[in-house]
Order: structure tokens, then sequence, then C-alpha cells
């Protein structure tokens, strides 16, 4: 990763972190936040293309889809019709529920979960497409 890529990502994880700081309510009043990332060049997309590759190697992703959940009563799916594409679902703490659908070639997506009963459904149709999702809820 660049250093530019990475001062990019490293400002946009301040500006959250000072954006959701006014958010602060009681443990008690859920909520939820959510940050999707599309790549806007060529230099972007093989970047997050790469990312995601990369948490498929470390995670052993097998066939191209991953479902990770460490928690409890999270539901997940992913669906592809083509080939070449990475589906990853990580869910990370408790009532989830998230999907990934994939129609098309060489496609690429990231659905990241954190906290609680998060809800996140993605589809991608065509070919080439790649993007990311985070989302914590609380």
């Amino acid at each position: 990763m660049t250093p530019r890529i990475m001062n990019a990502l490293l400002a946009g994880a301040a500006a959250l972190t000072i954006a959701t700081a006014g958010f602060a309510g009681p443990a008690e009043a859920g909520g939820s936040l959510s940050l999707t990332l599309t790549p806007h060049n060529a230099r972007q997309e093989n970047a997050m293309r790469m990312g995601l590759g990369i948490y498929g190697l470390v995670n052993a992703v097998q066939n191209g889809a991953s479902i990770r959940q460490d928690g409890f009563n999270d539901t997940a799916g992913i669906g592809q019709n083509g080939f070449g594409n990475l589906g990853i679902v990580h869910q990370d703490g408790n009532g989830h529920n998230g999907s990934v659908q994939q129609n098309g070639n060489n496609n690429a997506y990231g659905l990241f979960q954190f906290g609680e009963n998060t809800n996140g459904h993605v589809v991608q149709n065509g070919n080439g497409q790649v993007g990311t999702a985070f989302q914590f809820g609380w």
C-alpha cells in the first residue's frame, strides 16, 4: 500500500472517529454507522482489490467466498453467478445480518460488520466491480 493511500485511510478513520464522537449516548440507545468505500479510478480499484485479496489469503478463502462470524445470532450469505468473484462477509459481534450477491465476473466485495445488530446487503451486477462496506452497531 502506498503512503498516499495509507494517509487517506488514516485521515478517513480520524474523520470517522471525530464525526461519531458527538453521537455518544447511553449504551442501551442502540444505533449504527455504515461506511461504504468505492474506488474512483483504476489505481484505487487495484488497491482495494489487492486488500481484499490479502484478506482472502490470510483467512484461507476458498472458491472465492468467505463467511467469518465471531458472535451470536448472526446470519450471513453469499451467492455468486459467474467466475473470478470474491465475496466476503465478516461479522464480529452479535445479531448481524449480511449478504453479498454477485452476478457477473471478476467482482470483489467485502462486507465487514462489527458491534451489534447491523444489517447490510450488497448486490453486484456486471463485471469487474469492487467495493467494501464497514458497519458498526451499538
